[in-house]
């Protein structure tokens, strides 16, 4: 149902009546209020740390692709990075196809 038929549906009368009302609207509020808290925010927590860390890349710096190519970035340009894999091989990849410093994971080991 949707909201109007809701409101269209509900007992008029004494005072009773508008509070069983609101009664009825809060466990939507909750659903709302966990989303918003268990998924909503941590996703965009998770999506401003992942920025920060491509907009601090630089020369140098060893990395990990998505694929799980680990490289060194040797150039940068606006939106792509050039990264020496081995033996002199170079790839070309996009900035957001960098998920993680490789410095992270050998510290935590």
């Amino acid at each position: 149902m949707n909201l109007l038929n809701i409101l269209l549906m509900a007992p008029q009368g004494g005072a009773s009546g508008t509070s069983s009302g609101w009664y009825s609207f809060l466990p939507l509020l909750l659903i709302v209020a966990v989303f918003y808290l268990f998924f909503i925010r941590p996703q965009m927590k998770r999506s401003k740390d992942q920025k920060k860390f491509r907009e601090s890349l630089q020369k140098g710096q060893k990395i990990i692709t998505i694929g799980g190519i680990h490289g060194r970035i040797v150039e940068m340009q606006d939106t792509t990075v050039t990264i020496e894999v081995e033996d002199q091989v170079r790839l070309r990849v996009e900035k957001s196809a960098i998920a993680i410093d490789n410095t992270q994971t050998i510290e935590a080991k």
